[in-house]
């Protein structure tokens, strides 16, 4: 049974080759920023981080359903994803720039916060969209206190923190800054494998029919 990933993002095709799928992955072509603003246009304020993950993981998946990968049409689950970090109430998508990484490290260390990440599974088993089920899944991120400027200066010139949400990972060069994680430590990755098994299992699927590594 093939999953198809709607995400370009090396964090979650590396956790779901973790666990013994290899997915194909598509690039959605979402424009994330109009999606937002049209939906908070639509309500009239604001909206909550889950919220706003959980939208964005749902206009991924729906983007590739037309895609035909190696020409062949879709046949099987498709996963959109996205991720955001919450402090204080304000909401942290990517840096992009050394200078907004550097900021926002020097809010958040010594400090909590909660990553945000939505999930939204398509079940397009037989090449047509059957049913669809997603929720959001958050973990609370605890920072180490004691962290330097320099330290924060040679994390981000690897460019790492740039192209994620917050500004830092816990399974690659930032480990090492944070302290402990409350929640499941996938869906700071970006994709909590558990609540993936769930879904999956809500469209009538078994997780282990995914695995084909």
């Amino acid at each position: 049974m093939r999953l198809y990933l709607a995400s370009t993002s090396p964090a979650r095709l590396a956790t779901l080759r973790n666990v013994g799928i290899e997915p194909i992955a598509i690039a959605p072509g979402v424009d994330e920023e109009a999606a937002v603003a049209t939906r908070e246009a639509e309500l009239g304020h604001p909206l909550a981080a889950a919220d706003m993950v959980q939208l964005l993981a749902r206009a991924k998946a729906e983007a590739i359903i037309g895609a035909k990968p190696g020409g062949e049409e879709l046949d099987g689950f498709i996963l959109g994803g996205d991720s955001a970090f919450e402090l204080d109430g304000a909401i942290y998508g990517k840096p992009h720039r050394p200078e907004v990484a550097f900021e926002r490290w020097q809010v958040q260390h010594g400090r909590s916060g909660i990553l945000h990440s939505g999930h939204w599974v398509i079940d397009h088993r037989g090449g047509q969209v059957r049913a669809a089920v997603g929720r959001p899944s958050s973990a609370v991120v605890h920072f180490a206190t004691d962290i330097e400027d320099a330290e924060i200066e040679a994390y981000i010139a690897t460019g790492e923190p740039l192209n994620v949400a917050g500004a830092f990972t816990i399974d690659s060069k930032g480990a090492p800054f944070i302290d402990r994680i409350e929640g499941d430590p996938h869906t700071v990755v970006g994709l909590s494998v558990p609540l993936l098994r769930v879904l999956v299992h809500e469209l009538g699927g078994r997780f282990t029919d995914l695995w084909n590594r």
